[in-house]
């Protein structure tokens, strides 16, 4: 079997997702040709690029993604278009195989120590519950940017937690998300939220590396280490203070952790997984956060049901998770020639397997394109799987059942105040603002 061209062009562009994943146009392709050529066109300043395979259906992807040995995600890095700075982006834990990723995922598991989750699941409930105690401010009733003035800061506050970085730094990680996962949407590729006042003297630092656009506006490639000056700087600092003076933090406790040889975390290594984090870390809770609301607001069925049955929130989580997910695609490159549901790839080929299709599998889920916080089970793909399955998958989960348990405890009404605004990208489901309006309960 061969499989012929698509029109590429709803799929590959990121203004696109301004309104939204082309759904039908997925479900067309999983029913007819799962695994489909996509073509790489020249598009918003970028060159054409060589083109990919994009597998549809959700056990192709289960697929891809269980064979590191052949579908790499070294070879040609993850990052659907080429990485400009391949040998660099290639060190991150992201874009390893095994054993290299084996090694680095053992000391960053062995670093997540029953008391560190302990101790981050206690502050993820006091959080959600401060975030949502500003958002009314003692009124009756209001209005909010859901994604900017509630969402952002649940993730932010729980990655300083983890990474060890003081509380006020934590708008940097907004900016450095902002710009490396906004590259392709031009309110987000020049973020500059965070200005020092009131951050560290490290954070003050690196300000100063911060990278300014061009002669002509353009930011220098984000995706690359000389692109993120400023992030890594502040990982080498970071990672100096702790270990001049280790914290209860995963990241001093990975700093700590010594391998099967006897080594320890290099400096790289740590710079590397702290752009993981960061950004990486940050962006996907804080795009799940506002899409989770998002399919309540527009199934006001759900939303009542769940409020009368708060014991269906884990569910309703990861039904959240499916309906909007929020990393749509992934890449990986075929070390050898393969078959994939009778098309045959080639070595060398990039093969980027959608998370969005997958998780609407008519094959899989039972009238897919429904939201139903009661949906059992939920297979869904929106944390990965196989051996680059999502780490921090489970304090994700936490994070949204203490801002929902929270927001449904707290108000009475919820409802859209206006149109959200979606991220201009082919990569993040990302939502830019989320006007509603609320009642408090009671």
């Amino acid at each position: 079997m061969t499989a012929g061209p698509v029109d590429s062009a709803p799929l590959v562009d990121p203004a696109t997702y301004e309104t939204g994943p082309p759904f039908e146009l997925l479900r067309r392709l999983r029913a007819d040709t799962p695994v489909a050529w996509v073509d790489e066109p020249a598009l918003h300043g970028q060159p054409a690029g060589p083109g990919f395979w994009l597998v549809l259906r959700h056990a192709d992807v289960g697929r891809v993604l269980r064979d590191a040995a052949t579908f790499s995600s070294w070879l040609g890095a993850t990052q659907v278009r080429d990485a400009a700075d391949l040998d660099w982006v290639r060190r991150m834990m992201l874009n390893m195989d095994p054993p290299d990723h084996s090694r680095l995922r053992r000391l960053l598991t062995r670093s997540f120590t029953p008391r560190a989750v302990a101790a981050l699941t206690e502050a993820i409930q006091a959080t959600a519950a401060r975030l949502v105690d500003r958002m009314v401010a003692g009124a009756r009733e209001g209005r909010s940017d859901f994604a900017k003035d509630v969402a952002a800061d649940l993730p932010l506050l729980t990655l300083a937690d983890v990474l060890g970085v003081p509380a006020e730094d934590r708008w940097l990680m907004f900016d450095w998300s902002n710009r490396v996962i906004g590259w392709q949407d031009p309110d987000y590729a020049t973020s500059a939220a965070f200005d020092g006042t009131g951050g560290t003297a490290m954070a003050r630092e690196v300000l100063a590396l911060r990278p300014v656009p061009d002669a002509d506006g353009r930011m220098p490639d984000p995706r690359t280490r000389a692109g993120m000056p400023d992030l890594y700087a502040y990982a080498r600092l970071l990672a100096e203070e702790k270990r001049r003076a280790p914290g209860n933090d995963v990241m001093s406790i990975l700093l700590a952790q010594v391998d099967e040889g006897g080594g320890r975390v290099s400096d790289a290594e740590f710079e590397n997984t702290f752009w993981l984090f960061a950004v990486a870390g940050n962006e996907t809770l804080r795009n799940g956060l506002p899409g989770g609301l998002i399919a309540l607001l527009q199934h006001p069925e759900q939303l009542a049901v769940l409020r009368t049955h708060p014991s269906l929130l884990p569910g309703a989580v990861d039904e959240m998770l499916r309906w909007w997910t929020p990393v749509m695609v992934f890449r990986r490159t075929a070390t050898r020639d393969v078959e994939l549901a009778g098309v045959r790839i080639g070595a060398g080929d990039k093969v980027v397997v959608s998370f969005t299709s997958a998780n609407r599998d008519e094959s899989v889920f039972a009238d897919p394109d429904r939201f139903d916080v009661r949906r059992s089970p939920n297979p869904h793909l929106s944390f990965g799987h196989g051996p680059h399955f999502c780490l921090g998958g489970q304090l994700a989960r936490a994070q949204m059942r203490a801002l929902f348990g929270e927001l449904l405890r707290r108000t009475g009404r919820l409802e859209l105040d206006g149109s959200p605004a979606l991220l201009r990208s082919t990569f993040q489901r990302g939502v830019k603002r989320l006007p509603i309006r609320w009642l408090c309960a009671g």
